[in-house]
C-alpha cells in the first residue's frame, strides 16, 4: 500500500459563525443548556443522527446552511449569548487557573473519564464520576489537570443475540470527529513521550481535551514510531489481556507524569483515581531522585505527602493486582532509568510480612504512596479501613488512615432540561455553582407542585419516546418480524409508574431480585388501575459470563406476551441513556449485596430530577435516606446465606412496591397529581443539592486533601529539601531506636473501686524509651466502653504528661480520664511517634502496653 498523507478537510465556516469551531472545542457546552440548543438549532434532525456530537456536527452541515445561519439574526444573537457565557465561566476561570498552575498544580489521573456519550473514553461510574469531577473544578476555578488514556476504541458496544445473549463490537473512534488537539510544543513540534519496556521503547503523543476551564492530556500509542502490537495499548479502555492492562497503567502513571513534565507541567499534589493509576509514584520519585538530585529516601519522604488516593471498591477482586513473574520485567528495564530495584518497587506492592509475595497489589501501592487516602462514601469508608488494616500492624480500624469523601454528582450534566427552567426561576442565578446554600435549598420548597410534576412528566414522556425508538432499532438490527417491530414502538406507557434499574452488570448488583417471584411481579405490572413499568439497562463485562446470564434472563422475561410492553431492556447503556433515564423514571432501584456497593451515584442523578430511590442500605443512600425521601430496603444487615438473604429481601421488596410505592403514585386526591408524591420529590431534590453534588466533593478534596498536600509540597523542597531532609533523619533515628521501646501495664489506684458517672480518676503508666527522648514521642491512654468480648467499641485517646524521669530512658506519664456516661470500660496506654507526619505512615510505628 502506498504511503498516505493524510489531510483534514474543514467547512468554511463564516467569521460570524466562527466561535461554533471553539465552543466545539471545549467540553463546556455538553453541561450548559444554550450551548446545546445552539447546535440543536443548526439542524435537529442531523444532531441525533451524529450523536449529539458538534465535531461531526459542524462536518456535515451544508455551506448554504451556514450561509443562511450568519444571516439570521436570532441565531446570531443566540451565539453572542453562549459566546458571553463561555467567557466568564471559561476563559476568565482559565486565565486564573493558569497562573495559580505553576506553583499550586494538582495532577488527576485515572484509567477513564466519562464526559460525554460521544467521547467513549469510559465504561462506567468510575469513569462518569472522573468527568464529573472535572467539569465540578472547572466550575470552582482550581488549578487542575487531568491526565488518562485516548481510546481508539474505548469500552465495547453491546448489542444482543436474538435469544438475549450480550455481544461486544468495538468500532474505532475517529479523532477528526473528537475535540482533542494534539500537544506541541513553543516551536509547534508534537510533543512525544517515550518509556522503556523490556522489548524496547514505547513511544505516545499527547492529546489536549478541553473540559471548560481544565485541560485533561490523553495518551496515545497509536502512532508509526511504535510496533503494530504496541500500537495496540490504547486500544480498548480495560483490555481483558493481562500484559496489554500492565502496559496501560504504566503508561498512565510513568507516562502520565513524564507527558506533564515534558509539557512544563510539574504538580505540586497528584491525586489517583482508584489503583489504576498507582505507577505513578514511582514515576514521581525518580524525577526528584534523577532530575532534581535529591535521594531516593528524601523523595520517599515528599511524594506520599502529597499523594491522594480514592478507592473504589469494597470488592477484593474488584482491586487489581499483577503477578511478580509478569511485572518485573517491566519495572527492571525502568531501573536504569529511575534507578529503582524492581525488587524494592514491588516490596512497595505487598502488605507489610505479606507470606504472599507473588503478586504486586496496585492498590496497595497506591496506598504506600498516599498519605491521603479515602474511600467514597461513609460506608465504604468503614469497610475500606477494616479491609486495609493489615498494612498498619498495630492500628485499630477506626485509626487506619483511610477516610472518606462521598461522591457527588455534576447537577448541570444530569438535570432534564424542564427541571433546569424550574430552578433557574425559583432557585436563583447561583444554584448552578452554590447548589447547598441553605437560601437556594428553601428555594426548592418554593417550586409549585404542579409546575414540578408537570416538568417530571415532560421527562417521563421523553424518556418513553427514547424507549420505543431505541427498542424499534434493537428490532431491526435483529431482523424482526414487521409486528415485532410494531410492537417494539408500543412498548411502555406515558402515565404509568415508571421504575428504573440501570448500572454494570456484576452478580453482585442483583438485576434480577425483583423477578424471583415472576407471577407476583406479572401481576403488579399489570394491575388494571394501578399499572407499573420497568425500565432495564446495563452492560456486564466481556468475559463475566454470570452477568451476561443476568442480562438474558431479563430479555426472556420482558417478551412474555402478557408483559411485552411493561418490561424492556435498553442495549449499550451509555451515558446518553442514562442520562434520559435519570430524567424520566419516577423510582431509582437499586439492591445490591451489602455491604459491597462503595458508593453509587445513578441514584443521586435520578433523585436531583425528583425521583424517589428505593434501595438497600449501602453506599451514599446510608447517608441520603430518611423517611420521606425515598425507601430503604431492609435495614442495613450484612447476611452470611446469599440464598436466604435473596428470598427475604426480594420479599421486602414487593412489599414495599405493593403497599407503599405503588399506592402513594396513584394516591391523587387533587386530582390528576399525587400530591403526597410530589412533596417526596421536593425532599428528594433538596437531599441531593445539599449533599450530593461534586461541587460539595470537590470543594471537600480542594480543603482536606489538596491544599494540605500542595502546602506539604512548597514546604518539603524549600531550601534544597531541607524539611524532608529532616524527616529522612528522623525516620532513620525511629528505625533504628524503636525497637527499644517499651510500654508497661497502665495502672490507677481506682482500679478495684465502684465508680459514678461524674467521677474522675487518674491513669499512670511508666515507658521505656531507650535513645529517644519523650519530646520525640506521644504517650497516649486509650480507652472507651468495651463489648461481650472486652473489645473497645468507641475510642478515646488523650495524650498523658511526663511525671517523672524515673531512670535513664525510663519515665512515668499520668492522664486523668472522666466518667462521662455509665457502662462498662476499658484502657490501655500506647506510644507514638509526635507528630501528624508519622500517623499516616505505612507501616508505621507504634507500641502499645506490654507488646513483646
Amino acid at each position: 500500500m502506498f504511503k498516505l498523507q493524510l489531510f483534514n478537510v474543514s467547512p468554511s465556516i463564516p467569521e460570524e459563525l466562527r466561535f461554533l469551531e471553539t465552543l466545539s472545542c471545549n467540553m463546556w457546552w455538553c453541561w450548559n443548556s444554550d450551548a446545546i440548543e445552539l447546535f440543536r438549532r443548526i439542524d435537529s434532525e442531523l444532531w441525533t443522527e451524529v450523536g449529539h456530537n458538534p465535531r461531526r456536527l459542524l462536518g456535515r452541515v451544508p455551506q448554504k446552511r451556514f450561509e443562511a445561519l450568519a444571516a439570521d439574526e436570532g441565531f446570531l444573537r443566540h451565539i453572542e449569548e453562549v459566546k458571553g457565557h463561555y467567557h466568564r465561566e471559561v476563559e476568565s476561570v482559565r486565565s486564573s487557573a493558569e497562573k495559580k498552575l505553576a506553583h499550586e498544580c494538582v495532577a488527576y489521573f485515572s484509567l477513564e473519564y466519562g464526559i460525554h456519550e460521544s467521547v467513549r473514553t469510559y465504561s462506567g461510574g468510575l469513569g462518569v464520576l472522573a468527568g464529573d469531577h472535572l467539569k465540578a473544578c472547572s466550575d470552582l476555578g482550581l488549578p487542575l489537570v487531568g491526565v488518562g488514556l485516548l481510546y481508539r476504541q474505548g469500552y465495547f458496544q453491546q448489542y444482543l443475540t436474538p435469544d438475549g445473549w450480550q455481544q461486544e463490537r468495538y468500532p474505532e473512534h475517529a479523532v477528526q470527529h473528537l475535540p482533542v488537539e494534539q500537544v506541541a510544543d513553543r516551536s509547534g513540534q508534537h510533543v512525544q513521550i517515550a518509556m522503556p519496556l523490556p522489548d524496547g521503547k514505547l513511544h505516545a503523543i499527547i492529546w489536549r481535551l478541553n473540559v471548560g476551564a481544565v485541560p485533561l492530556f490523553l495518551l496515545d500509542t497509536n502512532i508509526p514510531d511504535n510496533p503494530p502490537k504496541l500500537r495496540g495499548i490504547t486500544a480498548k479502555l480495560y483490555d481483558s489481556d493481562r500484559e496489554t492492562r500492565l502496559q496501560q497503567e504504566l503508561l498512565l502513571g510513568v507516562g502520565g507524569f513524564r507527558a506533564l513534565l515534558a509539557m512544563g507541567i510539574n504538580p505540586c499534589a497528584c491525586h489517583i483515581n482508584e489503583g489504576h493509576a498507582a505507577f505513578l509514584g514511582l514515576a514521581r520519585l525518580a524525577h526528584m531522585v534523577r532530575d532534581q538530585g535529591l535521594s531516593l529516601d528524601t523523595a520517599l519522604e515528599i511524594v506520599p505527602r502529597t499523594g491522594i488516593f480514592t478507592t473504589h471498591t469494597p470488592v477484593p477482586a474488584g482491586n487489581e493486582t499483577f503477578p511478580v513473574g509478569l511485572v518485573k520485567p517491566y519495572l527492571d528495564a525502568l531501573e536504569e532509568e529511575t534507578g529503582i530495584p524492581a525488587e524494592t518497587v514491588i516490596s512497595w506492592g505487598q502488605a507489610p510480612s505479606n507470606g504472599n509475595d507473588q503478586e504486586l497489589s496496585m492498590t496497595i501501592l497506591g496506598l504506600r504512596m498516599s498519605q491521603h487516602a479515602n474511600a467514597v462514601s461513609r460506608a465504604h469508608g468503614t469497610i475500606a479501613s477494616k479491609m486495609w488494616a493489615h498494612l498498619w500492624p498495630g492500628r485499630p480500624e477506626n485509626e487506619v488512615p483511610i477516610t472518606h469523601v462521598t461522591n457527588g454528582i455534576h447537577v448541570p450534566s444530569w438535570l432534564s432540561p424542564d427541571n433546569e427552567l424550574l430552578f433557574g426561576r425559583y432557585l436563583g442565578p447561583d444554584w448552578r455553582h452554590k447548589p447547598d446554600v441553605p437560601k437556594i435549598l428553601k428555594g426548592v420548597a418554593q417550586i409549585p407542585e404542579e409546575e414540578l410534576w408537570r416538568a417530571h412528566e415532560l421527562g417521563r414522556s421523553r424518556l418513553v419516546r427514547t424507549v420505543r425508538e431505541r427498542m424499534e432499532h434493537q428490532a431491526r438490527s435483529r431482523n424482526a418480524t414487521r409486528d415485532e417491530i410494531a410492537a417494539a414502538k408500543s412498548v411502555l406507557d406515558h402515565d404509568r409508574l415508571t421504575i428504573g434499574f440501570a448500572r454494570r452488570f456484576a452478580t453482585y448488583k442483583r438485576a434480577t431480585l425483583l423477578l424471583r417471584d415472576p407471577d407476583r411481579l406479572t401481576a403488579m405490572l399489570t394491575e388494571k388501575e394501578r399499572p407499573v413499568q420497568i425500565v432495564f439497562a446495563g452492560k456486564a463485562h466481556p468475559a463475566d459470563n454470570h452477568g451476561k446470564e443476568l442480562i438474558r434472563q431479563i430479555v426472556h422475561f420482558s417478551r412474555r406476551p402478557e408483559i411485552r410492553k411493561h418490561v424492556v431492556f435498553l442495549e449499550n447503556y451509555d451515558i446518553g441513556v442514562a442520562r434520559r433515564l435519570v430524567q424520566g423514571v419516577d423510582v431509582w432501584l437499586n439492591n445490591p449485596r451489602r455491604p459491597q456497593e462503595a458508593s453509587g451515584t445513578s441514584g443521586m442523578k435520578a433523585a436531583v430530577n425528583g425521583a424517589l430511590h428505593l434501595s438497600v442500605l449501602d453506599g451514599w443512600w446510608c447517608e441520603g435516606y430518611a423517611p420521606g425521601r425515598g425507601w430503604a430496603l431492609g435495614h442495613g444487615e450484612v447476611f452470611e446465606n446469599e440464598e436466604y438473604e435473596d428470598s427475604v429481601e426480594a420479599q421486602a421488596l414487593y412489599n414495599i412496591l405493593e403497599n407503599e410505592v405503588v399506592p402513594l403514585f396513584y394516591d391523587r386526591p387533587a386530582g390528576d397529581m399525587p400530591t403526597k408524591w410530589v412533596e417526596m420529590m421536593k425532599d428528594s431534590i433538596m437531599m441531593a443539592l445539599e449533599l450530593f453534588t461534586s461541587h460539595r466533593m470537590a470543594s471537600e478534596y480542594r480543603t482536606r486533601f489538596y491544599e494540605g498536600a500542595v502546602q506539604a509540597y512548597k514546604t518539603l523542597s524549600a531550601d534544597n529539601a531541607a524539611g524532608a531532609l529532616r524527616l529522612v533523619e528522623q525516620r532513620g533515628r525511629l528505625r533504628a531506636l524503636w525497637s527499644k521501646v517499651r510500654v508497661d501495664t497502665p495502672y490507677t489506684d481506682e482500679g478495684g473501686v465502684s465508680l459514678h458517672v461524674g467521677d474522675k480518676f487518674d491513669v499512670g503508666v511508666v515507658v521505656e524509651l531507650g535513645e529517644l527522648s519523650p519530646d520525640e514521642v506521644d504517650v497516649e491512654v486509650y480507652y472507651g466502653p468495651v463489648d461481650t468480648q472486652n473489645n473497645i467499641t468507641e475510642t478515646h485517646v488523650e495524650k498523658m504528661k511526663l511525671t517523672e524521669t524515673i531512670a535513664q530512658g525510663r519515665f512515668a506519664f499520668a492522664h486523668e480520664i472522666i466518667c462521662a456516661a455509665a457502662g462498662r470500660y476499658g484502657f490501655t496506654a500506647r506510644v507514638t511517634p509526635r507528630g501528624a507526619d508519622w500517623r499516616k505512615s505505612m507501616p508505621g510505628f507504634i507500641t502499645w502496653a506490654d507488646d513483646a
